[in-house]
């Protein structure tokens, strides 16, 4: 199984916070974590302003940084569809960011059509909008 993580998702294997251990045991279950070229600087602008805003102290937020930057390579790092993101943009009212991740999920599953492809995703629109398309969705509440 392939799980994508949108960037809500992958936080959530760098810091203890509401079910990070459901989005940690479905990473431990997956062969291949997968998501979006934007996920690295939209995460690290998300840590940045915790470390700011007092929620992560100076150093947990280097060890953190370092662990995300150690493993971002071991990760499927999916390039920017912008035209299928603008469509789905659309057609689902999604922000843009959350568009550029359905439509880099919806690109792995056209790469790997023989792969079982799950979408983990703590955005109920975009979660939503997965579901509308196809893309079984990852549900913490449940899990």
């Amino acid at each position: 199984m392939i799980l994508y993580l949108d960037t809500s998702s992958l936080i959530k294997l760098y810091l203890d916070e509401a079910r990070a251990d459901s989005v940690r045991r479905w990473a431990l279950d997956a062969e291949v974590l997968a998501t979006s070229r934007v996920a690295y600087p939209e995460a690290v602008a998300a840590l940045a302003r915790r470390s700011r805003e007092g929620d992560l102290d100076p150093d947990a937020f280097k060890r953190v940084l370092l662990m995300l930057k150690q493993q971002w390579r071991d990760f499927a790092v999916l390039d920017l569809a912008e035209t299928e993101a603008g469509d789905l943009a659309v057609k689902h009212a999604l922000r843009g960011l959350d568009a550029i991740h359905l439509a880099a999920a919806l690109d792995l599953r056209q790469i790997s059509p023989s792969v079982r492809i799950a979408f983990s995703s703590f955005d109920v629109r975009l979660n939503q909008a997965a579901t509308a398309e196809g893309l079984p969705v990852l549900d913490a509440n449940t899990a």
